[in-house]
């Protein structure tokens, strides 16, 4: 059942709590971090910093999956019981627009999206748990490579991490401003969509601004492809699912009485199943086409299959929604709706009973959204997050198998 314990082999765990040195320093990694962010598989600097900080607490520490991830291991007695935690750690290909000290100093790349609280987090409750002598089994913390698009939990997958390791159990945490500082909040099943991404190109014919009939106007065909990729949801997709196509670049021409030869546009899709996902790609390849047969022009359409559905496990959801309300209470671990954003955590639930959830730590300095220029998080609500991490751990490996 989830809600199984088994007695601690000899003593109780200590109560998490920060000293105010302890909290202090966190401070000033996170920031740290955040200053020197570093986009997918770029790394480096973050992976040294991880490895040599664990090192330093006596936490053995694996490198190279996924190119720059590490992993730290914290394992007690002799049981085969093991938890993956998981933090991704890499930043974002923006400007950051904060003037605070601690703004990024990597000109065009930002910790937009919270890995640096991420990180922060995962490495505070290693040291914590580190400290802890009464639970039977290992926790593997995963510091995850290229998050944002670059699906570095499918890599490290890919190279063996589960197996080499031997996770039985995987979660993960996500900050967002959307939720109030220090609120959880998750659901069983589909919680984040799956995401997929496309370049789609119109050949027409160029010609003279003046005289379109000598022309194959790309310009006029494209608009007409936003405009019918709008009505593949509201007119294909049962009304009772739920998906988006956005289109999010398009490019042509050079000036103003020039008709260009061709137009190339950016879109996603996004979907909580698999056959809408795989409905979406085919209404988009059906209608470019023929909506190009029908102006005279031709397209060719790169479609890039991304990140699955990141679906919760019911069982494993009800326990971390349990194991955070015992701490801090029902009202600050609440069911959230579906998420329309992706995650790459999805690779891990696929493949192993999982939970991921948010940590709200939006107030009314910290309003920005996620992937802003200006976010930024309330770093109180950080002992939250380690909180969360440890009580997770300890729990989880506590649960009868």
């Amino acid at each position: 059942m989830a809600n199984d314990m088994r007695s601690a082999p000899d003593r109780a765990p200590k109560l998490f709590s920060l000293n105010p040195a302890e909290t202090e320093a966190l401070a000033v990694l996170r920031r740290d971090i955040h200053a020197h962010p570093e986009l997918c598989y770029e790394e480096q600097r973050t992976s040294d910093l991880i490895a040599r900080t664990l090192t330093d607490w006596g936490i053995p520490v694996h490198r190279g999956l996924g190119k720059t991830g590490v992993v730290g291991i914290i394992k007690n007695g002799s049981n085969s019981r093991a938890i993956g935690l998981r933090a991704d750690i890499d930043a974002l290909p923006m400007t950051e627009h904060n003037k605070f000290a601690h703004a990024s100093v990597n000109l065009g790349k930002m910790h937009a999206c919270g890995h640096d609280g991420h990180t922060a987090m995962l490495l505070a409750a290693a040291r914590h748990l580190s400290r802890q002598r009464h639970f039977d089994g290992t926790v593997y913390l995963i510091f995850q490579p290229a998050e944002e698009g670059g699906g570095g939990a499918r890599e490290m997958i890919r190279e063996g991490i589960l197996g080499r390791f031997e996770i039985r159990r995987a979660y993960g945490l996500h900050v967002t401003n959307v939720l109030p500082s220090g609120v959880f909040g998750t659901r069983p099943g589909p919680l984040l969509a799956s995401v997929d991404q496309f370049d789609l190109t119109v050949d027409g014919a160029g010609g003279h601004g003046g005289m379109p009939h000598r022309s194959v106007d790309a310009v006029v065909i494209a608009a007409d492809l936003v405009g019918a990729f709008q009505r593949i949801v509201s007119r294909e997709v049962d009304p009772i699912d739920t998906a988006v196509v956005t289109i999010g670049a398009i490019n042509g021409g050079t000036t103003y009485n020039v008709i260009p030869p061709r137009v190339s546009m950016k879109g996603t899709v996004r979907s909580f199943n698999q056959t809408t996902r795989a409905s979406l790609e085919a209404s988009i390849r059906r209608i470019a086409e023929h909506t190009c047969a029908a102006g005279r022009a031709t397209c060719s359409i790169d479609w890039q299959a991304s990140y699955p559905v990141t679906v919760n496990d019911p069982s494993e959801t009800v326990f971390l929604r349990e194991t955070l309300a015992a701490r801090f209470g029902k009202a600050r671990a609440i069911e959230i709706p579906p998420v329309m954003g992706s995650e790459d955590f999805s690779y891990f639930a696929n493949e192993v009973p999982a939970c991921f959830a948010f940590l709200g730590t939006g107030d009314a300095t910290h309003a920005a959204p996620n992937h802003h220029p200006a976010f930024d998080i309330d770093e109180s609500a950080i002992s939250a997050g380690i909180a969360a991490h440890v009580d997770l751990a300890l729990g989880a490996l506590a649960r009868s198998s």
